[in-house]
């Protein structure tokens, strides 16, 4: 039997998963998190074999969450589930210890193989995801500007391409105005970057962002 912890802050989404596995024999959901806080209880509290996690919840989350999760419990299997699309997280969220990365749309017909490979000592990812970690490894590989961000710095791009205001970012991530300001100022250089026009743009260009200029949530 695979024990799985599910960690959404939707309670729609935790319980429509909860429906989806319990249909498979094998599977067993143990415990549910809905925030980063819950997540590291989850971890502490309970024995299981596989974390569920969903990249955006209130509180710690996305890389950060996924390498404290790993420093504390390094066997533990991770296997991101998340409305962002690959490009955006995927290759970040392998590099920061997860097993695997998969979209919410593709959950209805991959997750439970997915989980049954991860739990197996395996990994699940696409053959873009696969094809960008190959590349990222290779020595002098050019990679996208983005790539050569910080996960914070890359979290801080987004939040900017999104159209939200230094105060606003600020606020979100519990970090004060000069310290995301500093963020700004070391992306923007890193990506030769001269205006937020510009940021945006990149951002479109390189579907890290929504056309309609919002995050995936």
């Amino acid at each position: 039997m695979i024990r799985i912890v599910v960690a959404d802050d939707h309670t729609i989404v935790r319980e429509g998963l909860k429906q989806l596995l319990s249909a498979a024999g094998d599977l067993a959901v143990v415990g549910e998190a809905q925030d980063g806080h819950e997540v590291m209880k989850c971890v502490r509290e309970l024995e299981f074999d596989l974390l569920l996690l969903d990249m955006s919840m209130p509180g710690k989350s996305g890389m950060e969450l996924i390498k404290q999760v790993r420093s504390e419990k390094p066997r533990l299997r991770i296997l991101v589930l998340s409305m962002h699309e690959e490009q955006q997280y995927a290759v970040r969220a392998i590099k920061a210890g997860a097993a695997g990365y998969l979209t919410k749309e593709s959950a209805s017909s991959q997750l439970v193989s997915a989980i049954r490979k991860i739990a197996a000592g395996g990994a699940f990812i696409s053959a873009a995801v696969a094809e960008l970690l190959a590349l990222g490894a290779m020595p002098q590989a050019d990679g996208p500007l983005h790539s050569t961000l910080s996960d914070r710095e890359f979290q801080v791009f987004r939040m900017l391409a999104e159209g939200r205001s230094v105060s606003d970012v600020a606020e979100q991530l519990s970090l004060s105005v000069k310290t995301i300001s500093t963020h700004k100022a070391r992306l923007m250089q890193k990506m030769n970057l001269g205006s937020n026009t510009d940021l945006v743009r990149y951002a479109l260009n390189h579907r890290l962002i929504d056309a309609e200029g919002g995050a995936q949530e």
